[in-house]
């Protein structure tokens, strides 16, 4: 689809509340586990063999595990490969990077990891295995190198993501290599396994056969050289995604460049545009502007509110009942957090949770009751638990806490002659809705005002004008959020 500047769309707009605000009970975040400090944990997890303990990847190299108790006062080191891994200070984006836990895990005692390696540099998915009676230690003996992916010189961009998925497959994320708009041409290339999902069989392995091609992937009857381990392509750096347990589906975040982060729904055989399309939009650099046959993100925020997103998890746990199914992401610049609803394949509702200033956000994770937890990478590199309204008593919360704001995609969209916008207020505060064009030339004005929390609606006739893209632009206070809309005559 080329985007063009098009007739401006008359608008008349009529504002009405229809509810009370959004979870207006609001969240929290509380110390989950205060006794305890860690060195730029990258990822929290557990291990399917009903011990209910947490496990921390650091991504200097060192996995550690303790109990799921909040009291718990210390933590033991269950593996240390810090000797195998890169000098992941050159940006960040190198070191140890994932952790998976094998399905059968109670019985084999296998997980996997995924980290960077010198000499040259490349991407390693190794397998371990638990010392046999001491479920405390992984045995550094037992490493068994599943694959290996040769990474261009440069420091970013390297995924590292690993999970099993509902099918007993292992996934993993592959970012393009690093520099900037995939200089090393990666992501469009299905002869690399790099910018893309892989998904491959490790149930059985031997010296020769390190893993198998499962049977259904998309290019398993390729014969022209294409990597048949491919599940999707055209990602950037696909850092943090997971799989909702009740649906199966595989929720990313893929991080931006200039101008957007983007949530996908990942399934096979998807190209998700990666350097044509950046979110909904067109690449600068791309040679024709053309969309077609990409993959669009279910859901995308400006980098006016955030710089580089970190997928989450559908919450599934007991907690916050309210909260059952929405899928909760945020960003690491902003420390911002977000819960999104998707259903019959459209975002119905996309609200921010809370603004935060707790640290430096690096992933989610839950535990063996799918409670939701955020890993701080920064000064503070403590774990996160999502509670209640307000802090409990006796812990450490962070500091700006918020209710929730949103504002949904309209419906219908695309649209002829009239579509509907939903947003939600949580605090009063002073509100204005624009529509603008793709030169980002304002339209009109919505709403101007001060609204008290709510939800509210707010109603387009577009009258006789012209099929277009038009954007609208939702402020309250600290919360900025930006969708599309489309009038198709």
């Amino acid at each position: 689809m080329i985007r063009l500047r098009l007739p401006l769309i008359m608008i008349v707009a009529v504002d009405t509340i229809i509810g009370t605000a959004l979870h207006a009970q609001g969240v929290s975040l509380v110390n989950a586990f205060p006794n305890l400090t860690f060195t730029q944990p990258i990822l929290l997890t557990y291990p399917p063999d009903g011990t209910n303990r947490i496990f921390v990847e650091q991504q200097n190299g060192i996995i550690l595990e303790f109990p799921n108790d909040s009291s718990v006062a210390s933590a033991k080191t269950f593996l240390t490969i810090t000797d195998k891994l890169t000098d992941y200070s050159r940006e960040g984006e190198e070191g140890l990077l994932g952790l998976a836990f094998d399905p059968q895990y109670k019985t084999n005692g296998y997980f996997y990891v995924n980290y960077t390696a010198p000499n040259p540099l490349r991407t390693v998915i190794e397998r371990y295995r638990v010392q046999p009676g001491n479920p405390d230690s992984a045995d550094p003996s037992s490493a068994f190198t599943i694959l290996e992916i040769i990474q261009p010189p440069a420091p970013n961009h390297k995924g590292g993501n690993l999970a099993f998925g509902p099918d007993g497959y292992l996934y993993a994320g592959t970012g393009d290599g690093g520099g900037g708009n995939d200089t090393y041409q990666n992501a469009q290339n299905r002869s690399s396994l790099l910018g893309k999902f892989l998904r491959i069989d490790v149930s059985e392995t031997t010296a020769t056969a390190h893993y198998r091609i499962p049977p259904d992937n998309p290019l398993v009857a390729d014969t022209t050289g294409l990597k048949k381990e491919l599940w999707t392509w055209g990602m950037r750096n696909p850092w943090r995604w997971s799989f909702d347990p009740v649906t199966g589906m595989l929720w990313c975040g893929d991080v931006g460049q200039d101008a957007w982060e983007e949530v996908d729904i990942i399934r096979k055989g998807l190209n998700y545009g990666w350097p044509i399309m950046e979110g909904f939009v067109c690449n600068p650099i791309a040679p024709v502007c053309d969309s077609a046959g990409y993959t669009p993100p279910v859901e995308v925020f400006g980098h006016d509110v955030g710089n580089a997103i970190v997928g989450g998890y559908v919450y599934r746990g007991y907690r916050l009942p309210w909260l059952t199914g929405a899928y909760v992401y945020g960003d690491y610049g902003s420390g911002t957090i977000w819960m999104l609803r998707y259903e019959n394949g459209i975002v119905v509702t996309d609200s921010v949770l809370m603004y935060g200033s707790f640290g430096e956000m690096s992933a989610f994770g839950t535990d063996q009751l799918s409670e939701l937890y955020i890993v701080s990478y920064g000064a503070s590199s403590s774990i996160y638990r999502f509670a209640g309204p307000g802090p409990t008593s006796g812990v450490t919360a962070p500091p700006r806490q918020a209710f929730a704001f949103g504002l949904d995609q309209n419906y219908p969209n695309p649209f002829n002659p009239s579509t509907v916008i939903g947003y939600q207020i949580g605090v009063t505060e002073q509100v204005s809705l624009k529509v603008f064009d793709v030169l980002g030339q304002e339209v009109a004005t919505l709403v101007d005002g001060i609204r008290s929390p709510g939800s509210y609606r707010v109603t387009f006739e577009a009258g006789r004008y012209s099929s277009g893209v038009y954007y609208y632009r939702l402020q309250a206070g600290n919360f900025v959020k930006t969708r599309e809309l489309v009038l198709v005559r």
